[in-house]
């Protein structure tokens, strides 16, 4: 008895003598073999971790470097060879050679093709879902255990219950729609008090959040999407996070977020970052400062900091099969590290391609952004895709104005005209409104202007952006801010009156909208010349565009008639387009014109013919 005791007390003795370890957090949560670039650096999070020595026994993965954060955060620094096979391997933590903790790690294989993946072009149409308002395909989501902010419908502000099941239910609505490309706003995980909907403080940056669905259910949406001939966009947000993150209650690093002495916001100047005259005040204060009070600035000079943010959407595209990223507030982040994020992205996918929210209103600041060799500074980004912000504040305002020498449709030719700065002008979204501007209907003011917007997003240069709603005037009514520009969609949630995906209910007005979206981009879809075509234009005269898209023989003609009365266009001015073209089809009513030299236009439409000979 005397023996045991002492053993008992013997045992106990040691057990103090080392830490109480645990593992919370290991990220990436998975990796894959045969990746091209072969380093992988883990962060690995949890009580007293800090204090170990991790170790590992596996073929063709090595640890190259540790890297102790304090007492609860490893950084493991792994090179994984080519002869690492796809399998699970255990990483044992030591203190004092005593194993106190373990953690398996699976080594996938990759989809076949993975590497290859085309992403989005300009024959494509890109359509923008704020999932929580868009369908509520799983109301047993609707509120989960853990999440503090639960759903209620009638807070414009709160959570609805829209979810990925909602977009995948309505899948074969997007395709008829002439959808081919969908980016939802922020699904990961927003565990924050309110306002969690918009999905922009992200608290888990692997994990989707619960009331959206799971990780599987994303990788299923995606899948399906493809199975429909349609591709998917992640929007990711590495300029900050949700300050409910576990990291804000224990920082990995002291500098892992951006600090001032006391709170300080952003400017919110982007174009600060390429003006020659800039002060280092304005340009730390807009790169540094913080978005809001509930989302922390992410310190992407601190090299831990940007090896995780790259991971991190490598971890996504791989996981997820993804055709490409909208990335949020593209300017505000560390302008150098973005390069890198984009150098290192497009090395492991060549094809993949990125759209930058760079939120500034004229072309030459625009233009900075987009992957270009010869910005004065010799700042280089990389990224392939810009939304063009300019053109949408151009097509806010040309159909409500007059015909003048910089107003009306002017606005239009003089944006286009201004497309020598970018060093790929087919390389910009173009869209009239998205989840931060005002819909299109309120701004456009009537049913015609709507339609000849989205006529113009159709056929000019670059690829059109349509976000959800428009499509059916569902911003109509009397909510403002972003309440109004965030409705519900119609038919979404069970026992709504008007149902815009069946056409329930829709007001004459509604169906016409919905019919004429349609049509237009299901024909912008099988059209080559319109997505792919060299565009002409002619400077606007008495309130009518005339542009033409080229493509070898073949040839598309765009008359924008921004008057109210009926105008016959004589087209002798447009020879140099028009030579070897003797009959044209309107696209939208299939009407055949026999006589080209005098057409006729409605007032206020668009009227958009195929050439022929």
């Amino acid at each position: 008895m005397k023996k045991t005791t002492i053993l008992l007390i013997s045992i106990l003795l040691i057990k103090s003598a080392f830490s109480q370890v645990t593992i919370d957090h290991v990220e990436p949560p998975c990796w894959w073999a045969g990746m091209k670039n072969n380093s992988l650096q883990l962060m690995i999070h949890g009580n007293n971790i800090g204090k170990t020595k991790p170790s590992l026994d596996y073929n063709g993965v090595k640890i190259k470097d540790v890297t102790n954060a304090g007492d609860d955060y490893l950084f493991v620094d792994l090179v994984i060879g080519n002869s690492a096979k796809p399998g699970f391997f255990t990483i044992s933590f030591k203190e004092k050679e005593l194993e106190v903790a373990s953690s398996q790690y699976e080594l996938k294989a990759r989809l076949e093709g993975s590497a290859k993946r085309a992403g989005f072009n300009t024959s494509d149409m890109m359509y923008l879902i704020m999932p929580d308002r868009f369908a509520n395909g799983d109301p047993t989501n609707d509120d989960m255990p853990g999440m503090l902010e639960k759903a209620d419908r009638s807070n414009p502000n709160g959570r609805h219950g829209g979810d990925i099941k909602g977009i995948v239910d309505h899948l074969d609505y997007l395709q008829n729609l002439g959808v081919t490309t969908i980016w939802c706003t922020p699904l990961l995980e927003n565990n924050m008090p309110a306002y969690t909907y918009h999905g922009y403080a992200v608290t888990d940056l692997y994990k989707i959040d619960p009331r959206f669905g799971t990780n599987q259910s994303y990788r299923e949406m995606v899948d399906a999407a493809h199975s429909k001939g349609m591709k998917v966009v992640m929007d990711m947000v590495f300029n900050h996070f949700g300050t409910n993150s576990y990291w804000m209650k224990d920082l990995p690093q002291n500098d892992w977020v951006n600090q001032w002495p006391e709170y300080t916001r952003s400017n919110y100047r982007g174009g600060v970052l390429s003006d020659p005259y800039r002060s280092q005040y304005d340009e730390k204060k807009m790169a540094t400062g913080w978005f809001d009070t509930t989302m922390a600035d992410f310190n992407q000079k601190n090299p831990y900091v940007a090896k995780y943010l790259i991971q991190n959407s490598i971890w996504w595209v791989e996981f997820a099969g993804l055709d490409g990223i909208r990335q949020d507030t593209y300017p505000y982040s560390d302008k150098d590290f973005m390069a890198d994020w984009m150098k290192t992205l497009r090395d492991e996918y060549p094809n993949l391609n990125t759209v930058g929210e760079a939120w500034i209103n004229y072309p030459p600041q625009v233009a900075y952004w987009m992957d270009n060799k010869d910005n004065k500074d010799g700042y280089r980004s990389y990224l392939s895709h810009v939304f063009d912000f300019p053109l949408m504040g151009a097509i806010q305002k040309a159909f409500n104005e007059g015909d003048g020498w910089d107003t009306g449709l002017a606005r239009l030719y003089e944006l286009l005209s201004q497309d020598f700065l970018y060093s790929d002008p087919s390389k910009l979204i173009t869209f009239a409104d998205n989840h931060d501007i005002e819909r299109m209907y309120p701004v456009l003011k009537s049913v015609e202007n709507v339609k000849m917007a989205l006529a113009f997003l159709a056929t000019t240069r670059g690829m059109p952006m349509l976000y959800y709603g428009t499509e059916a005037l569902s911003d109509r009514g009397t909510l403002e801010g972003d309440p109004g520009k965030r409705k519900d969609f119609p038919g979404g949630w069970k026992g709504d009156k008007t149902n815009m995906f069946t056409g329930d209910n829709l007001s004459n007005e509604q169906k016409d909208v919905l019919d004429y979206t349609s049509k237009l981009f299901t024909w912008r879809k099988s059209n080559k010349v319109v997505q792919q075509g060299k565009l002409t234009h002619f400077i606007p005269e008495n309130g009518i565009y005339v542009y033409f898209r080229t493509l070898e023989k073949e040839s598309v003609m765009i008359i924008v008639n921004n008057n109210t009365e009926v105008k016959t266009l004589e087209t002798k001015r447009f020879d140099e387009n028009l030579k070897g073209f003797r009959r044209g089809k309107d696209v939208m009513d299939g009407n055949k014109l026999k006589d080209l030299s005098n057409i006729e236009v409605q007032g206020k439409s668009v009227k958009i013919i195929e050439l022929s000979k």
